[in-house]
Parts: C-alpha cells; sequence; structure tokens
C-alpha cells in the first residue's frame, strides 16, 4: 500500500495536483500543469507523479463540469474521458471524481482561521448547515450538512435560481436585460461576465459611453483608477451577492455560516468589508435578527478545492 494519494482539482485552463497521506488534509507537493499541454487527464497525473516520484492506489479529483455520469466532458478544455477506464489505465484501486464546487464545499472546514476574514458578527451555531458560495466563472452554491461525524456536502445548483430586484433600480435594470435574456438568473449577474453585464446595463440606462470592455476593467476602474461608476456598479455586485446568499442560508437554515469563496471577491477584501453585502444579506424583513444571527466569512485559501479533495478520499458520502 502506497504512503500517499493524489488530489486534484481540475479548471479549464490548470490541473493542480498534490499528496496527501490517507486519512490527512495536508498538502505535500503541490504542482500546477497547464491542461493545454497533455492530451488527456491520466498524462497529467502521470507527469505529475514523476516529477514527485511516487506511485498512488488512491485517487479524488475535482472537475469543473458535471461528473455525476461516468463519462466526464471539461467544460473549458479539451479533455474527455470514461471514470471507469481512466481508473484502469492509471493503475488505480479508487478514484473520485467530484465536482470543483463539492470540493470547494469540502475543504471550507479545513481551511484554518488565518485564511478567513469575518464579514460582520454572527455565532456559528455547532452542527447546523453552512452555506458555501462564490461567484467567479459562474455562481457555485453548495451547502455541507452535518450527519454528527462528518460533513455531507451537497450537490446543488443555486446559482440558477431567479434573480429578485428588490428596489426600483433593480426593476429598470431587469426590464433592460429582460429584453436580450428570457430570464434572469442570480449567475447571470453573480460571475464575471455578470459583473461586466451589469456595468453595461448602467452604461445603457444613464446614456453613459462604455470604457471598460472586461470584468478586470470594471474591478480595476473601481480598485485602482477611481472610477466612481466601476465603484458603484462593483458595490453594487456585492449588495446582490448578499441578498442571494441570504435567500439561500434562509432555505437551508444555515445557522453554521456561510463561506464565501471563488474567484473574484477574495481579490477586493477591504472593499467588500464596507461593501453594502452584508447589509443586504441582513435585510429580510421579519428575519432581519435572524440573519444577523448569522456568520460570514470570506476565504482567501489559495487551494480549497485541493483541500476540499483530500476531504473527500475518506468522506463515504463523496463517491
Amino acid at each position: 500500500m502506497s504512503d500517499w494519494a493524489l488530489v486534484g482539482d481540475v479548471g479549464g485552463t490548470n490541473a493542480r495536483f498534490a499528496l496527501v497521506h490517507p486519512g490527512s488534509v495536508e498538502l505535500h507537493h503541490i504542482k500546477v500543469l497547464p491542461c493545454a499541454e497533455f492530451d488527456n487527464l491520466d498524462g497529467a497525473v502521470r507527469a505529475y507523479l514523476q516529477q514527485v516520484g511516487v506511485t498512488v492506489q488512491e485517487a479524488c479529483i475535482a472537475f469543473a463540469c458535471p461528473v455525476h455520469g461516468d463519462e466526464v466532458k471539461m467544460t473549458n478544455n479539451h479533455w474527455r474521458f470514461s471514470k471507469s477506464s481512466m481508473q484502469v489505465s492509471l493503475g488505480l484501486q479508487t478514484l473520485k471524481c467530484i465536482n470543483d464546487f463539492t470540493a470547494m464545499a469540502l475543504g471550507m472546514p479545513q481551511v484554518p482561521d488565518s485564511d478567513v476574514i469575518a464579514v460582520g458578527s454572527g455565532e456559528s451555531l455547532h452542527g447546523r448547515p453552512r452555506l458555501v458560495i462564490g461567484p467567479g466563472t459562474g455562481l457555485g452554491v453548495s451547502a455541507l450538512v452535518s450527519n454528527g461525524n462528518d460533513w455531507i456536502p451537497l450537490a446543488a445548483e443555486g446559482g440558477h435560481v431567479n434573480w429578485a430586484p428588490t428596489s426600483e433600480w433593480e426593476i429598470q435594470l431587469w426590464l433592460h436585460f429582460k429584453k436580450h435574456f428570457s430570464r434572469i438568473s442570480a449567475e447571470r449577474l453573480l460571475s464575471g461576465a455578470g459583473l461586466l453585464l451589469l456595468y453595461q446595463g448602467y452604461c445603457a440606462l444613464r446614456g453613459l459611453e462604455e470604457r471598460c470592455a472586461t470584468p478586470a476593467d470594471v474591478t480595476n476602474g473601481a480598485l485602482q483608477d477611481g472610477d466612481e461608476l466601476c465603484l458603484e456598479v462593483l458595490n453594487h455586485f456585492c449588495g446582490i451577492l448578499g441578498e442571494v446568499a441570504g435567500d439561500a442560508a434562509l432555505t437551508i437554515g444555515a445557522l453554521g455560516g456561510v463561506y464565501i469563496c471563488g474567484g473574484i471577491v477574495p481579490r477586493f477584501p477591504e472593499l467588500f468589508l464596507v461593501s453594502p453585502f452584508r447589509q443586504q444579506f441582513e435585510e429580510k424583513g421579519r428575519f432581519k435578527d435572524y440573519m444577523k444571527a448569522i456568520p460570514v466569512w470570506l476565504v482567501n485559501a489559495e487551494y480549497p478545492g485541493l483541500l476540499g479533495a483530500a476531504a473527500g478520499l475518506a468522506n463515504a458520502a463523496v463517491h
């Protein structure tokens, strides 16, 4: 039996790999390999194992695509394979393939306190559900439910719920977006493309020239250039995230707390802490006191997906 197990987190551009001792989530020999340099997963895995000079019999790898069937087809790169055939090809006794946001959820309890920032007040209630939500390429939403001994991750698609405007200005924005889309989901706005769409909506309704062509232009305009419109849009983005996260927290009863992660918000923690996020998160009418009691953490961990894959190795609820 090998002293090591393989964990991975594969996105559209890069494949992140690490080794763990079975039963541990401490990551060793972390390496990032470009997916474009390999024909498929097995080539990347073999290259990594050759670099670190070990063999493994167990692996848990997260993928940014659906993984519920035997065939895994990456959404944003050319990798495509059968899970059962890949297990044989790599000579593994166990190969767990999990969704990237399932891994993200499983990684949250493993993140050290030094890598999280409290957003507002609230105290986690032991054993109660925890919400995991984060805008990036899309809007990932998951949750953790305790079974007394371990965390069970919920494979959910909460990013695709309807976006509900909560002000006259948001109604105007919704009507503008409805001219272009048959349905306005939360992910339509709470994503990289959504941030740019929100900016474009502001410009269209106010008759302003669009100066930003990418989501990065909007964040850079707000954070570096002092652009007032970009700053207003980015604050509104955070406020919408607060509304949506609050709705999801109510839905699952997330009295254990809420983790904010993903590829966007951790890039501007200072602005996020003073943004309308927490106010909008709590603004739930008669349930405002209920919401105030829920803690929220902004997660700055570098490799939460790898931590989650490591946690998934021994988690019986993860297949």
